[in-house]
């Protein structure tokens, strides 16, 4: 019989998705408060959707070209020229997450140094380690800035990529405009390259969110996506764009792994782009102004500006974030221990992407357990 020993041994140290058992464990309960999911809650609007039905009447389900159909690559460059006046080489990948793994194989060698902030995105340092790099952990507490001088002082010989995302997951943060811009001079100094994870830069709510592109566009791979600006996270959009060699060794691992993005989602994506979703950004706004309410007085939190997550930090009287995790599942809410997105065991994230009546009654539990220890 086949067993363990034919399971590559980079691969065993990856557990299974914190995020993934919160889910599993939820399934277990009875209507649930779920606090925990990492995606919108309202539909795709509705005419992206009729551009992917009319795709598929139309035949449009085969394979597409591997850096993705023309019209949708011409109207992306055309975002970017008129966004950064930037006209960078790109392609179109199977959501953030694809393009973050194509970057990483293209890039990187047994033993290079990926410096990535902590907390960080649950994949982050399991992809860097997948491809035989070494993910370097720059702790970002308690504040969850960039602080540049914590990554010059990580920089070593070995060091080739610096991985942000701003707003961040899992707390919200936007980076401040002079930290990006320190941090594009960082890259400069080394011969650094910068990956700037973007998936939720339409969602911010107090100004927008800096990216690298506009300090050093040519020490920079941009990441974006459809998925969270526009509920389409299970349609797997998004795109890359940057330095010439670099989006063609990309594009070229894309063909011999995802072959191409979904083709109907591609005319979905291109709908989207001249779609406005900005009721729907208010809405988060006003969800990030309700949360922050309702946890105000009962836990510390730094106060998010993009995305919907806040990541507050447990309650003292708990050993661990994940301790308090358990009980609050136990009480019916469904949230993620911080452990899951950090070396610390210390806070844990709230996904506010949920009706305002769920948001005011997990908080109600969550505030009872907070002053349970009172």
């Amino acid at each position: 019989m086949v067993g363990q020993e034919f399971i590559a041994e980079h691969v065993k140290p990856i557990g299974s998705s914190g995020i993934r058992r919160v889910f599993e464990l939820g399934a277990t309960l009875t209507d649930p408060i779920d606090l925990s999911i990492g995606q919108p809650d309202f539909a795709v609007p509705d005419n992206i959707k009729q551009s992917m039905v009319d795709a598929i009447l139309a035949n449009r389900t085969g394979y597409t070209v591997t850096h993705g159909i023309p019209e949708l690559r011409e109207r992306i460059a055309a975002q970017l020229e008129k966004e950064f006046a930037w006209q960078p080489d790109l392609f179109v990948t199977c959501g953030v997450s694809g393009g973050l793994l194509l970057a990483l194989m293209a890039c990187i060698n047994p033993g290079d140094e990926v410096l990535i902030g902590d907390p960080y995105f649950v994949s982050y340092k399991h992809l860097v380690r997948l491809v035989r790099g070494v993910p370097v952990l720059v702790d970002l507490y308690d504040d969850f800035q960039l602080h540049p001088e914590r990554f010059a002082a990580a920089v070593t010989r070995k060091t080739k990529i610096i991985l942000l995302c701003s707003p961040s997951n899992p707390t919200g943060v936007v980076h401040r405009e002079e930290d990006v811009r320190a941090m594009a001079e960082l890259a400069r100094k080394h011969d650094l390259l910068i990956i700037s994870d973007e998936i939720y830069c339409a969602l911010t709510y107090d100004g927008l969110s800096p990216s690298p592109v506009q300090f050093a566009p040519e020490r920079a791979l941009l990441l974006r996506g459809y998925g969270k600006s526009y509920a389409m996270t299970g349609l797997r959009m998004g795109f890359a764009a940057g330095p010439a060699p670099i989006i063609q060794q990309m594009a070229k691992l894309q063909q011999y792994t995802f072959v191409c993005a979904p083709h109907p989602a591609q005319y979905g994506a291109l709908e989207a782009m001249d779609t406005d979703v900005s009721q729907h950004v208010a809405a988060y706004g006003a969800k990030r102004d309700l949360i922050c309410q309702e946890l105000e007085g009962a836990f510390e939190f730094v106060r998010p500006s993009g995305g919907f997550y806040v990541f507050p930090k447990a309650p003292s009287h708990f050993r661990s974030a994940s301790a308090f995790v358990e009980e609050a599942i136990r009480q019916n809410v469904l949230i993620i221990q911080g452990d899951v997105f950090s070396e610390h065991d210390t806070h844990f994230r709230i996904s506010y992407a949920v009706p305002d009546d769920r948001i005011r009654a997990g908080c109600m539990i969550l505030r009872s357990l907070a002053e349970s220890g009172e």
